[in-house]
């Protein structure tokens, strides 16, 4: 398969000086690597990108990046021998030693740290939000095209158990027609944490609607094609918060379906996660994946029951009075990182195109210019 951009050119490179014998093959995942940057080290660092880098063959977690000596303690003693640098700059001057830069940290530094990276000649990953505004976004991809180089952003909830559960079930047609999706994320957190996500401004990406609306809309925009309107009513209820705490939205897609979006911090009782009601029948999930609670506890993708729900834990399908348990697919975040590889190793299609999650961001602006004038918008495509 053909390999046209910098990345693959790099690998490329390492196949043709590796030894080749019986058995051996030559894609990224058979004993050849791609050493991986990862920038910065906070919970979005060490918790959801080194353990799921660290495990997908073909990846090396080569690098981090933070000023912080605390983390720069934490990163080595959990992956020794990787290279600690304490500030981006000393990344660059060394970039040279890495095919890819991962980008985790607060969200106004997405969009000049990753252009900075592609300009030092890497392949990106950028955490969600991509950007904070749709201008950003599409300057950033225009540039990497420029550059013939690899961008994209990790949105891993497309492989959430219960949304692959949900898309088969769609793809299948159980569900018939759907025309209405219900999605929440919800929690009980009164008091907010004194940090720049929960108690900073919306200028500098704080809040929910940047935060957990990147994976609620993505989700939806996956499921049921573009946006063509939008409602949204967005509050700050707790003390000394400035950013939303309490989000819903409205969206009518383009073919039809309406979907409903909650985000919570202020959540004392959570609703389902899903609720999806079609022509035929209607699918109904709660609790969140379990993926992220045991990558907070240490877990990875090797573990043998990684991304399996236990069977309480299932969906139910039907009507009510004929409802019963889905069996869900296994959850596999791991998954976004394979198509990583295999994009700047192979020159495979990206795992999260950003045309997509561009769409996603314009969606958050007419939910802003919505709730400030408390109307039905349609998401600006310029």
């Amino acid at each position: 398969m053909a390999c046209s951009h910098a990345g693959a050119e790099k690998y490329i490179g390492a196949m043709v000086d590796a030894p080749t014998g019986p058995g051996q093959g030559t894609t990224a995942h058979d004993g050849l690597e791609l050493h991986v940057a990862l920038i910065g080290y906070g919970k979005g660092g060490e918790v959801f990108h080194a353990p799921l880098i660290d495990a997908v063959p073909g990846l090396r977690l080569s690098a981090v990046v933070t000023g912080s000596p605390d983390r720069q303690t934490a990163a080595s003693r959990r992956y020794p021998g990787i290279t600690v640098y304490a500030s981006v700059e000393e990344l660059w001057a060394d970039a040279g030693r890495y095919e890819i830069a991962v980008v985790s940290t607060p969200n106004r530094t997405h969009v000049p740290l990753a252009r900075a990276a592609l300009r030092a000649g890497l392949a990106v990953v950028v955490d969600k939000p991509f950007a904070l505004t749709t201008s950003e976004a599409r300057d950033l991809t225009a540039l990497a095209a420029d550059l013939d180089q690899v961008l994209t952003v990790y949105q891993n909830r497309r492989w959430d158990a219960d949304f692959l559960t949900l898309w088969r079930l769609i793809e299948e047609g159980t569900l018939g027609r759907v025309h209405r999706f219900e999605s929440r994320f919800e929690r009980w957190r009164p008091r907010a944490k004194a940090n720049w996500r929960e108690s900073g401004d919306v200028e500098i990406g704080a809040g929910l609607l940047y935060d957990l609306g990147p994976h609620l809309i993505d989700q939806a925009v996956n499921l049921f094609g573009p946006v063509a309107s939008v409602y949204a009513e967005v509050d700050a209820h707790r003390e000394g918060v400035h950013a939303d705490d309490d989000v819903f939205l409205a969206l009518e897609h383009a073919r039809g379906t309406r979907s409903h979006l909650w985000m919570s911090a202020l959540s004392a009782q959570n609703g389902p996660r899903f609720r999806v009601l079609g022509d035929r029948a209607a699918y109904t999930s709660q609790g969140m994946d379990g993926q992220e609670a045991r990558l907070v506890a240490g877990e990875g993708p090797a573990t043998p029951d990684w991304g399996v729900v236990p069977e309480s834990e299932w969906g139910s399908l039907g009507i009510d009075g004929e409802l019963r348990s889905v069996p869900s697919e296994r959850g596999a975040y791991q998954e976004f990182y394979a198509g990583v590889r295999d994009a700047v190793g192979e020159g495979e299609p990206l795992p999260v195109d950003t045309h997509e999650v561009i769409h996603g961001l314009e969606v958050i602006e007419a939910a802003r210019r919505s709730a400030a004038t408390r109307t039905i918008v349609e998401p600006s495509h310029d």
